[in-house]
């Protein structure tokens, strides 16, 4: 199971939220190269990068702070929050994402995004499935969609896309454990699914326990911040795989 860590930009400094409520953050770097200059020192080959300001429909930008990261790591880096546009997409590429990660406008626009992974590659676009009481939310966890997340990876699929990171935005931020519950049943009804878990995960346990039910990547986030999960415990995790 792959490991990436996540940074969370607002105002280009590294924050996290609780439940996705941005009156509710907390700033843990103003300086988020050297954060991520420290998960490749251990060894850490991904990088989840999630522009909020974006997200929420704010016109400031975090590219800036991807290119320094990008310039100054070797990392793999997923990059999201606001792409709503082709300009948005190359933008974010030109900045040094590799990959983009997204989430609204599969919903919203699904016919532009169709189009992106038509042009771009499946393995460019990084789909994300915000959850909550097992349907989709978008626009920064804002608005409700109806869409039942099966339902949402089966669209997915069907567009050949096999790696999607799922979130369930009651879990996120609280450092309550992940939902290995949801996940279990994701991965029952599509089998071959790249499945990368994102939210609550509190301690190297459940990055155990995820990794053991079969999910193929982890998202961590506040764990790190929060010192539960240490840098030496993620290389070690790393080093046994």
């Amino acid at each position: 199971m792959q490991l990436i860590p996540a940074i969370d930009l607002i105002d280009g400094k590294c924050v996290r939220l609780s439940k996705g409520d941005y009156e509710k953050k907390t700033v843990y770097s103003n300086y988020p190269v050297d954060v991520a200059k420290k998960f490749e020192d251990a060894g850490i080959i991904r990088l989840h990068i999630v522009d909020l300001d974006g997200a929420s429909g704010n016109d400031k930008s975090n590219l800036v702070t991807l290119e320094k990261i990008a310039g100054k790591t070797s990392l793999i880096i997923d990059f999201g929050g606001g792409i709503k546009t082709t300009p948005n997409v190359n933008s974010a590429f030109s900045a040094g994402a590799a990959i983009i990660n997204v989430g609204s406008v599969i919903v919203k626009d699904p016919d532009l995004f169709a189009e992106w992974v038509e042009n771009f590659s499946p393995s460019k676009f990084l789909p994300g499935a915000d959850v909550l009481d097992h349907k989709i939310k978008i626009h920064g966890w804002k608005e409700e969609t109806g869409i039942d997340i099966l339902d949402f990876i089966k669209g997915l699929s069907e567009l050949k896309l096999e790696t999607i990171f799922c979130t369930d935005i009651s879990k996120d931020g609280m450092l309550e454990g992940p939902s290995f519950e949801l996940y279990k049943e994701i991965l029952k009804e599509f089998h071959s699914l790249y499945l990368i878990a994102s939210g609550g995960i509190a301690d190297y346990s459940d990055l155990l326990r995820l990794n053991e039910i079969g999910c193929s990547g982890a998202i961590i986030g506040k764990a790190f911040y929060e010192e539960r999960i240490t840098l030496r415990q993620m290389g070690n995790f790393i080093k046994n795989q």
